[in-house]
């Protein structure tokens, strides 16, 4: 990576340069003059590309110039264009495994029954469908007034289905409700059904046997007398049992991280994701778990993972999660290619190609061990491959139903937006870390202004740890705290 104080070259490969302030037209800069006003994270023309041609960053192609582009034009939506395909076929080339760094240090967690360790010791109440969604939420406050500072706190986690679903729908509701009742940040669990509803609290119990049922509490509305009071007893009786909880010293490797991008700007890729990339490897090079999803925000960069799948059986899974993924939009007649999001296109981002390249970062350069489904739970150290989609509720959701006990969420745009497992936001210029102090944990935009990635990665390993021990993230003090689910099906 080469840079100036302005100007940032990635690759030497790259036919493109990113504009870390705006130039103004007719400005030069390391031999650049701009041909027109380039905003601050756009790409600028490091050479004359013909029309049709493959333009690169990253060192890899992030589409085809849809013009003739000059040196010093600007490179976006106007000259570039996707050059994505609805089905690839892939071929098993693996590279040499990289070395990760050895981690050391540790973080207070809670220790679970099977083995699994929690960052936080909460109380949880799901509900199986959005009719008693309201009902959970109302246990909830109550109980948070009765019982405060006994656990670490007592959230519902609600959402607005479990009624009218059918089949693969319905099971992948199931699933969720049931990975998210065996996650370890939650000390005691109580299911609140209705009774009529399609997602029978019956047949949810019986699909997961691996709960602990010491720590469960279930029953339906329709069968109490009231609903509330029964609500409370069973949080009493929950949290009578995760008070006796204590956190104790645990490895590194006991962390299960889930990697995120929200609104990504043309920094985030430079900065915040190559950042918690390092992280990626800190964990994984210690036995620990980094799970990467987004499936849609891996298009065109898919080849950089399936070149470190573990196996050939990992490598054929990373194969089928994104060929069945591009399936999912043309079936619903949609483009494979339908983002960059507004926002990211006005931060500097052209295409999904562009987008994807900066996405997979996160992942760090460690082995890809597993391919989960949604609603899976990731079991391998190392690099799990998560399907979930883009969207930033429905994809933190699953990575908590994976496992992941500290989420590292990286934001060009800011959002004030919460999940269940603790997460951190991490932004990728410091103007969104200075306008956003409420919503910020993190500032990676230093890594522009002269901090080297080693000296962030440090820093922010520090508040990984320091977060899964126990200190409490924005997003947690804002009370933000949110689960949606991905509706796939038809409703009745």
């Amino acid at each position: 990576m080469n840079a100036s104080a302005d100007l940032l070259i990635i690759d030497p490969r790259d036919d493109v340069a990113v504009a870390l302030r705006g130039m103004a037209a007719g400005e030069t800069v390391d031999g650049l003059t701009a041909a027109a006003d380039i905003p601050a994270g756009h790409k600028v023309a490091r050479r004359a590309i013909a029309k049709g041609e493959a333009v690169r960053k990253y060192g890899w192609p992030i589409g085809r110039a849809s013009a003739d582009i000059a040196p010093g034009e600007h490179v976006h939506t106007h000259n570039l264009s996707t050059a994505l395909s609805t089905h690839e076929e892939y071929a098993w080339r693996p590279a040499a495994p990289e070395p990760l760094p050895a981690t050391d240090g540790a973080f207070m967690g809670y220790r679970r029954k099977n083995g699994r360790v929690g960052t936080r010791n909460e109380i949880w109440i799901l509900c199986t469908v959005g009719c008693v969604a309201r009902t959970a939420q109302r246990i909830a406050e109550r109980a948070s007034r009765e019982f405060a500072g006994r656990t670490d706190g007592v959230h519902a986690l609600t959402h607005p289905f479990g009624c009218s679903q059918l089949g693969g729908d319905l099971d992948a509701t199931r699933a969720m409700i049931a990975a998210l009742a065996g996650h370890p940040n939650a000390g005691g669990v109580l299911i609140l059904g209705l009774g009529c509803e399609n997602n029978q609290l019956s047949a949810l119990l019986e699909s997961a046997p691996h709960l602990d049922r010491e720590r469960l509490r279930a029953f339906t509305a329709q069968m109490a007398e009231d609903e509330l009071e029964e609500g409370l007893r069973a949080v009493a009786e929950l949290v009578a049992i995760a008070e006796q909880d204590r956190r104790e010293p645990c490895p590194v490797s006991d962390l299960v991280i889930g990697l995120k991008c929200g609104g990504s700007d043309g920094l985030s890729g430079l900065t915040a994701n190559p950042l918690v990339g390092r992280i990626a490897d800190k964990v994984c090079g210690a036995g620990g778990t980094a799970v990467l999803t987004e499936i849609p925000e891996i298009f065109g960069a898919e080849r950089l993972l399936m070149a470190r799948a573990a196996d050939e059986a990992v490598f054929r899974g990373v194969a089928e999660v994104v060929n069945d993924f591009k399936a999912y939009f043309t079936s619903h007649g949609e483009p494979v290619s339908e983002n960059p999001s507004p926002g990211n296109i006005a931060g500097g981002i052209t295409t999904l190609e562009e987008k994807s390249l900066g996405a997979v970062q996160k992942a760090g350069r460690g082995p890809v061990t597993e391919v989960i489904r949604y609603g899976e739970q990731a079991h391998a150290p190392g690099v799990v491959l998560l399907e979930a989609p883009g969207n930033d509720a429905v994809s933190s959701t699953a990575l908590t139903a994976a496992g992941a006990t500290v989420i590292l969420f990286t934001t060009g745009r800011g959002t004030p937006l919460g999940f269940p497992a603790p997460t951190l936001k991490i932004a990728t210029n410091s103007s969104l870390a200075q306008r956003k102090p409420n919503w910020i944990d993190f500032d990676a935009g230093r890594i522009v202004a002269g901090e080297t990635v080693d000296q962030a990665a440090d820093r922010l390993m520090d508040l990984v740890l320091a977060t899964a021990s126990g200190r409490e993230t924005r997003a947690e003090a804002n009370g933000e705290r949110e689960i949606a689910l991905w509706k796939r099906g038809v409703t009745l």
